[in-house]
């Protein structure tokens, strides 16, 4: 797998902050509060995109990791809209860094699969920025298995490869068991997947009247709306107090767990919402733990939906 390390050659925290809620939910003293703790947790590594909260996520973030750059390791990302073309890359990722106020980065990922776009176009500009020195390692974002492959292949025609994946991944959307996390498995490919807590369905909030961005945001009421993925929410509320944990802690403890994910990627709209996610940074799951939480969910069927193989 990918060894991602900071400038200054330390590894990749076990979980990396995900700041998409800098400038939205959270406002800017609850912004740098999260940061602050993120940072006394021990974590360096820190996701935004060019496209969050409409370049908030960026400027705030850069103002908060001025004075310690070589220590951290910084994503952003390009290309969600206006496509994955050479200009709208270099346009789009050079106002990331003005935001940021940095001359690089050290994971560029492409935000989404473009089907419009050749992919040798695509790679040479991301290749041409990396020899640069703007960005450190490539990522992709959203791809499914067979999209990362075919990139891989375009990718090495230019000296260079696909370092890093973020792909959606929790309790409740395990479809990345499926292909995606094999494949990074087989071909060394680091895995930071998003969305570990279900948009927050996993916390137990809803269960209990609650409001977020289920309550709140269309897209994630649809993404989120069968009944078994409240089923399992609650489910786990159960596993949860039986132990003697947060829920939100034994869902990122369970992303961070399955051996081809490197860091889960934790967020908030405060420090009292983050701490139950940080608290997984300390939480080894035994094996039996594991395998009772994995059973409170539907797990998808192998590629080639032969269950009497996957059960055997």
């Amino acid at each position: 797998m990918t060894q991602l390390t900071t400038r200054s050659g330390a590894p990749a925290s076990s979980l990396c902050f995900g700041c998409m809620q800098f400038g939205g939910t959270a406002d800017k003293p609850a912004s740098a509060a999260m940061f602050e703790a993120c940072r006394a947790a021990g974590i360096n590594f820190f996701d935004t995109a060019h496209v969050y909260t409409e370049g908030r996520s960026e400027t705030w973030l850069g103002e908060m990791v001025t004075d310690q750059v070589d220590d951290l390791l910084i994503a952003t990302k390009a290309g969600y809209v206006g496509g994955s073309g050479r200009a709208n890359i270099r346009a789009t990722f050079d106002e990331s860094l003005r935001r940021l106020g940095l001359d690089a980065v050290d994971i560029l990922y492409l935000h989404r699969w473009d089907a419009e776009t050749p992919l040798e176009e695509t790679f040479e500009a991301l290749a041409d920025l990396q020899s640069a020195g703007r960005f450190r390692y490539i990522g992709v974002s959203n791809f499914a298995a067979w999209q990362v492959m075919k990139a891989q292949a375009v990718a090495e025609q230019f000296g260079t490869r696909i370092d890093i994946l973020q792909p959606m991944y929790s309790l409740i959307k395990r479809q990345a068991e499926v292909e995606i996390l094999p494949m990074a498995l087989s071909e060394g490919i680091a895995v930071a997947p998003y969305s570990p807590l279900g948009g927050g369905l996993l916390t137990g909030k809803y269960a209990e009247g609650g409001t977020g961005r289920l309550t709140e945001n269309e897209k994630y009421e649809v993404r989120y709306s069968l009944p078994w993925m409240h089923e399992t929410a609650v489910a786990l509320r159960s596993l949860a107090a039986e132990i003697g944990a947060a829920p939100a802690t034994l869902a990122v403890a369970w992303v961070a767990a399955h051996p081809g994910v490197k860091a889960p990627i934790i967020s908030a709209r405060d420090v009292a919402q983050l701490d139950a996610s940080l608290a997984a940074r300390d939480m080894a799951l035994p094996p039996e733990l594991y395998a009772r939480i994995t059973a409170l969910s539907q797990t998808p069927p192998p590629a080639t939906d032969r269950l009497e193989e996957a059960l055997s």
